[in-house]
């Protein structure tokens, strides 16, 4: 079994943080006095920095404390997050990344011009990625204990009820504390309520810790970071001159009891501690506080004063009884294997449900139907887990638009809608340079010059969205803009010089607007850095089929483009229709699948020479399968035709029969086929034979051939 080592464990979070990064300083330039994305930068700057210097990484762990520095001040209302702060955030942030991901590439990039460019932004003396700057130390800061050079705290905090339900565990705040030095921690219980008034969710317990530490202030204010805006929390410093003191001063500078209620109980000549319990002046857990601090600090550094000694602590410490996280990490690969693993009981599935069909006991058809309804489940399981939000894709078009709007010094706003829709992380990754290049063109292309759109009435910032949604079982990506939207005549005007359509030729909007997706087809004016050369919108449209996948487009004149994708959930398994065409067996995508219709051996004999179908009024194109595959045995008496669409537009498959549905995992076809349009891939039946499935893009397009033949030569 594969593991990550921890160096790819933080390459995978730092990208999860760095992203976070780059969403938080984005949402700044048009909220910045959002205070909450402030916060989100500077925790994940501090997250990437404490990671980094943990996992041996400590050219990021260098670089980014100079950047949290800027950030904290920004944090602290000391300095303004201006678009000059962000920007150079922005570039610090992907400096950061290759730091991270090429080490080698960053040592020949200029991070020191960023943190130059960062320090003149927020002021103070010029920096360098060579070294961390020490951080002062703070003013109240006691006079060290031995050993040289370390210093002690009182730590005393209380978090807010509802702490662990909303995801804290105060034992790892425990562990970070004993992570800084040498720690006494006390557990105080004096705020527990009775059992049967106590909610399991809430947090009742305080703590008491007196830590030895060489590390300033500012790194134990750093673990409550988090958490601190809703807590009790009070960080004292203990000085030398504590060594010797009794227990009635510790309390005494606690505030946990007056000074009257000491003179009193030293006055009766009893055990202080237990006089003071006795009459209630103090908690046990309280004296027990102030004894684990005298034993700390009269043995320098806490030796033989361990957390499991001392009274009230539970299971001295955090590593008791932690429990595990909610979520874990699983490679990919693992996921791949597991939908191979599913895919195949589908199909061992589908041979035990022929079984039990052929068979007249009852008991087997019994079990069968069981075991054919915990095989859907699993799929539907598995599938939910191969499944991510949308928006992880989204959110990586936002940088894409904001430098491009710098560049072509367009004012854009980036819209997303549906964030939330889930999809097959395969189609998510093959979805990604598609989308580019359609956002892209849409910036370039669709969007006008801030002048331009003064001058048509709209306002300055062009909207570009992105939106997602399901329907059925499929996926709807859109992309629109509120530009100029396409021009009709120049794209039939180039259609015509390029010999794509013939002149003068009626097309519907659906029908010319496809064929800015012809190779080669471009109506731009001049070539720029961004488009113009004629390719990527054919690459696109071939990116999309590949996914099983169709692109619809919309467009009205100075209002903007809509571009439709429709894609399925996922690419391992989808329901099919069987059908029989002579004695081999085919599917096809139910999801492209409208009706079937009976052709009859006369309707087949009236239509040949035509080969279309009379559908409610409307005249559908056909194929017969037959022909198509050269099939030699003779046709049933009864045919039928299977409608399926696609893009819009219908066309009728004619097969001997329909057999019926069937749980279809798709397997690729070999290199040697991969050049066969016909056919999207194949899929292992029941009883072990193989069925290819049809690729109903192609075989469509075949269909509209047939039609437009036919209409030509009428």
């Amino acid at each position: 079994m594969s593991t990550l080592d921890p160096a790819a464990i933080f390459r995978q979070e730092a990208q999860e943080l760095l992203e976070q990064l780059e969403q938080a300083l984005l949402d700044l330039e048009h909220a910045p006095d959002d205070d909450d994305l402030i916060n989100s930068a500077f925790r994940a700057l501090h997250t990437v920095k404490g990671s980094g210097a943990m996992f041996g990484f400590d050219a990021v762990a260098a670089f980014t404390h100079h950047v949290e520095t800027a950030f904290d001040l920004v944090r602290k209302g000391k300095v303004a997050p201006s678009r000059a702060l962000i920007a150079v955030g922005l570039a610090a942030k992907d400096h950061m990344r290759l730091l991270i991901e090429a080490p080698d590439l960053a040592e020949t990039a200029d991070g020191d011009a960023i943190l130059q460019s960062l320090k003149q932004i927020v002021g103070g003396p010029p920096a360098s990625t060579a070294a961390a700057e020490t951080a002062p130390e703070p003013e109240d800061a006691p006079q060290s204990t031995s050993p040289e050079g370390t210093s002690t705290w009182r730590i005393r905090f209380r978090l807010a009820r509802d702490a662990m339900a909303m995801g804290t565990n105060p034992l790892l705040l425990l562990d970070e504390l004993r992570g800084l030095g040498v720690a006494t921690v006390v557990a105080r219980t004096e705020g527990v309520p009775a059992l049967e008034e106590m909610a399991a969710t809430e947090c009742h317990l305080a703590w008491d810790v007196v830590l030895t530490t060489s590390r300033p202030r500012t790194a134990i204010e750093e673990v409550f970071m988090f958490v601190i805006d809703d807590m009790e929390l009070s960080i004292d410093a203990i000085g030398r001159t504590s060594e010797g003191r009794r227990i009635g001063e510790i309390l005494v500078d606690r505030g946990d009891v007056a000074q009257r209620a000491v003179d009193a109980a030293v006055a009766a000549q009893m055990p202080l501690g237990t006089l003071l319990v006795k009459s209630g002046e103090v908690s046990p857990d309280t004296l027990a506080a102030a004894l684990a601090e005298q034993q700390h600090v009269r043995t320098g550094l806490g030796a033989g004063a361990g957390p499991s000694a001392l009274p009230g602590n539970p299971q001295g410490g955090a590593k008791g009884a932690a429990k595990g996280a909610d979520s874990i990490r699983v490679p990919a690969e693992r996921l791949d294997e597991l939908m191979d693993r599913v895919g195949e009981l589908v199909i061992v599935q589908s041979r035990l449900s022929q079984v039990a069909a052929s068979s007249n006991d009852v008991e087997v058809k019994a079990i069968a139907e069981e075991i054919e309804r915990l095989a859907h489940e699993l799929r539907d399981t598995t599938m939910g887990v191969r499944t991510v939000p949308i928006g992880s894709l989204f959110g990586r078009f936002r940088r894409l638009v904001h430098d491009l709007a710098n560049e072509l010094g367009k004012r854009i706003e980036l819209v997303t809608v549906g964030e939330e829709t889930e999809l097959d992380k395969t189609v998510i990754e093959r979805l990604n340079d598609p989308l580019i290049h359609l956002i892209r063109n849409a910036i370039d292309h669709g969007l006008e010059a801030p002048e331009g759109r003064a001058a048509a009435g709209k306002p300055a910032a062009g909207r570009i969205t992105l939106t997602a949604c399901h329907a059925g079982a499929e996926v709807m990506v859109s992309i629109s803009d509120d530009g100029r939207g396409l021009d009709r005549a120049r794209i039939q005007s180039r259609a015509e010089d390029q010999g794509l359509v013939p002149p003068g030729a009626k097309l519907s909007d659906a029908e010319l607007f496809q064929l800015i997706f012809e190779p080669g087809f471009s109506t731009a004016k001049e070539v720029t850095s961004l488009s113009g050369r004629g390719v990527g919108m054919d690459v696109v449209k071939r990116a999309i089929e590949g996914l099983r996948g169709k692109i619809d487009i919309a467009s009205t004149p100075g209002e903007g483009t809509r571009l439709t994708l429709r894609l399925p959930l996922t690419l391992a398994i989808i329901d099919g229709l069987l059908v029989r065409v002579g004695t081999g067996r085919y599917a096809l995508p139910l999801s492209a699948v409208e009706e079937c219709v009976e052709l009859s051996a006369e309707e087949d004999a009236r239509s040949r020479g035509r080969s279309f179908l009379n559908i409610r009024g409307d005249l559908v194109p056909f194929l017969r399968l037959r022909e198509l595959f050269q099939v030699s045995e003779p046709p049933d008496r009864y045919q039928k035709a299977v409608i399926v669409s696609f893009g819009g537009r219908r066309v009728g498959l004619v097969v001997d029969q329909v057999i019926g549905n069937h749980q279809t995992v798709i397997k690729s076809l070999s290199k040697l086929h991969a050049d066969v349009e016909t056919f999207a891939g194949a899929t292992i039946l029941g009883d072990g034979a193989v069925a290819l499935i049809l690729d109903i893009a192609n075989l469509v397009k075949l269909g509209m051939a047939y039609e437009n033949r036919f209409k030509a030569a009428s």
